[in-house]
C-alpha cells in the first residue's frame, strides 16, 4: 500500500441530519472547526450541505432540502440522525471500478472531471453505507472540499480524519467485499480492519435492524479542543477525539 499509485485514503466521512444547521453548528462548535464550504451541487441530488476541512480530510453533513430524497428516506429507516457515507480517494479508480462491476455492485452516481472522478457505489450491494470511491488529480487535491481544494492541494487544516466504525450484521463478509473492491486486505484480530493510508475502517457486529453502518467517526483534534474528552456525539454518532499526535501520523503516512 505505500507503492504510489496503489495509495487508498479515506478523505470524507458523511452524517445525514433532519436539520442541517443544528448538527453543522455541534460539529463545528465541539470540534473547533472553520467555516464550512456550501456545495452548491448537492442541491441536484435535493439536499443542503456542509463541508468541514479536517487535516487535509473532511466532514460533511447533509440534509433533505425536499420532500423524496435518498437521505430523506435513510432518515426516515433508521428514524433519525447518524453516519451515511464514506469517500475514499483511491489512486487507482479504474482498477476499483472494474472490481466493483466484476462483483455486481450497482453504481447509482458517476462523474469524471479534469481534476477528480467520483463514483457512488448502491449501499444494498456494500452494506453499511454508501460507499464513494474517487480519485483526485493531483492526489492529495480534493473538490469537494471547495474551490481551495479544487485540482489543487491546500494548506491543511488543524486536526485530521482517522477513521470510521460500520457496524453490521456480518462484518466479516462486508470488509472482504469492501476490501475487494479497494484491493486493500482485511487484517485485525477479532473485528476485521481495512488499514488505509492516513486511518482505517473497523466494522463491527451489530443485530439492529436495518443495519446502523457508520456508528464512529475517529478524528485527532489539537488538544486545547480536545480538552481531556475522549468521545462525543454528534449527529447520532459517536466521534472519539484523538490527539494532535495521531493526526500528524496520519498526515505523514497519507503522502507516503
Amino acid at each position: 500500500m505505500s507503492e504510489r499509485g496503489d495509495r487508498v485514503r479515506l478523505r470524507q466521512a458523511v452524517l445525514v441530519a433532519g436539520e442541517l444547521e443544528p448538527v453543522a453548528g455541534a460539529l463545528q462548535r465541539e470540534l473547533g472547526l472553520g467555516e464550512p464550504f456550501r456545495d452548491p451541487g448537492v442541491g441536484a441530488f435535493g439536499l443542503e450541505n456542509a463541508v468541514f476541512a479536517i487535516g487535509d480530510c473532511f466532514l460533511e453533513v447533509i440534509a433533505p432540502a425536499r420532500e423524496d430524497t435518498a437521505a430523506g428516506r435513510h432518515l426516515e429507516r433508521h428514524g433519525g440522525d447518524g453516519g451515511y457515507m464514506a469517500i475514499f480517494d483511491l489512486e487507482d479508480l479504474d482498477g476499483a471500478r472494474e472490481r466493483a462491476q466484476q462483483l455486481g455492485v450497482r453504481v447509482v452516481w458517476q462523474l469524471d472531471l479534469p481534476d477528480i472522478s467520483g463514483t457512488h457505489l448502491h449501499p444494498a450491494d456494500m452494506r453499511g453505507a454508501i460507499v464513494s470511491i474517487d480519485c483526485s488529480r493531483p492526489y492529495g487535491a480534493w473538490r469537494w472540499g471547495g474551490p481551495e481544494w479544487t485540482g489543487r492541494i491546500a494548506e491543511p487544516a488543524p486536526g485530521g480524519l482517522v477513521g470510521i466504525v460500520v457496524a453490521v450484521a456480518d462484518p466479516g463478509a462486508v470488509a472482504e467485499r469492501w476490501g475487494s473492491v479497494f484491493g486493500v486486505p482485511v487484517s485485525g484480530d477479532g473485528e476485521p480492519v481495512l488499514r488505509l493510508l492516513g486511518g482505517e475502517v473497523r466494522f463491527e457486529p451489530s443485530a439492529a435492524e436495518p443495519e446502523p453502518g457508520i456508528v464512529e467517526i475517529e478524528v485527532a483534534v489539537p488538544e486545547q479542543v480536545r480538552a481531556g474528552r475522549h468521545e462525543i456525539e454528534v449527529g447520532g454518532v459517536r466521534i472519539r477525539l484523538l490527539d494532535a499526535a495521531a493526526a500528524e501520523r496520519a498526515r505523514a503516512l497519507g503522502a507516503a
